[in-house]
């Protein structure tokens, strides 16, 4: 039995080798699936891995799980064409969506928000009440947790000291011990945290609704190949055994709601690309 430090070394594997683009697979070929840092390493391998396994099986084309230490080496390897599959909503900006990434699903429901939040028993009620003070997110590619909470800010004309956390859930833990006064966050992921940890929050602001993550496939994949994995994931929720699985994940990330994933394309994420045309955000962050 691995022990997890290994685990964990294991799925940080060739890193190097990523770092190149990637020809078109092989027949055989593991293809890798790389999923948005949002959560701890572990964490997310045991809520990915099964359900990777389960397309595997289904489509009969074999997925790895790939992720990266941070964000920002994670979305450098994908702009490299490395992976051959993501689970983002960071590649609707104008030099990433160039990349020509396409989009192949969703998770099922209803899509997500940003928020602004405060602990309940803070006494910042409003975004002015956040001037000059520290604000969590989670890194500056973000969108629900960085992008859309700092371009209300702006408009706001409310100026906030910066931190990152690096990812969502390390932004909620500095929120948490009273490290910062607020935090930019995925309304949907900061309530799932907030029912396993107990913490209460208070909401400042909140989004237009957009579409949530999505998997994306390589463009150098082929059609037949991204149809079979996207059938396998569209159609999880209707099988017993794909549907234990999603279940089982859905208890180990407090998840309510609709199971599993529907089919999606690059039109329904066209409210992220005009966000992007006007936003107050000039990307000032990203050499941090």
């Amino acid at each position: 039995m691995p022990t997890k430090t290994g685990f964990i070394q294991a799925i940080l594997l060739l890193a190097a080798a990523l770092a190149t683009p990637s020809p078109a697979p092989a027949a055989d070929q593991a293809l890798y699936f790389n999923v948005l840092n949002q959560r701890s390493i572990a964490l997310t391998a045991r809520y990915w891995n099964p359900i990777l396994g389960y397309v595997t099986e289904k489509s009969g084309v074999p997925l790895e799980l790939k992720l990266s230490k941070t964000t920002k080496e994670n979305n450098a390897i994908a702009e490299k064409g490395a992976f051959h599959f993501l689970y983002t909503n960071h590649f609707f900006t104008p030099e990433r969506d160039r990349l020509g990434y396409r989009v192949i699903a969703r998770p099922a429901g209803p899509g997500i928000r940003a928020q602004i939040v405060a602990r309940k028993d803070s006494p910042v009620m409003t975004l002015k009440d956040l001037e000059g003070k520290d604000v969590a997110f989670a890194t500056p590619d973000a969108f629900a947790a960085y992008w859309l909470p700092m371009d209300a800010l702006l408009r706001a004309k409310v100026h906030v000291q910066m931190t990152f956390a690096g990812n969502q859930e390390a932004a909620f833990a500095q929120l948490s011990v009273n490290r910062v006064a607020a935090a930019g966050v995925n309304s949907s992921v900061m309530e799932r945290y907030s029912r396993r940890e107990g913490l209460e929050y208070r909401v400042l602001w909140t989004s237009d609704l957009y579409n949530d993550l999505c998997i994306m496939a390589n463009p150098k994949v082929p059609a037949k190949t991204v149809a079979a994995v996207r059938d396998a994931l569209v159609n999880m929720a209707k099988d017993p055994q794909g549907r234990k699985i999603l279940e089982a994940g859905a208890e180990l990330l407090k998840i309510d709601g609709d199971l599993g994933f529907v089919a999606s394309s690059n039109r329904d994420y066209d409210n992220y690309r005009a966000f992007f045309k006007t936003t107050l955000v000039k990307d000032l962050t990203r050499d941090k």
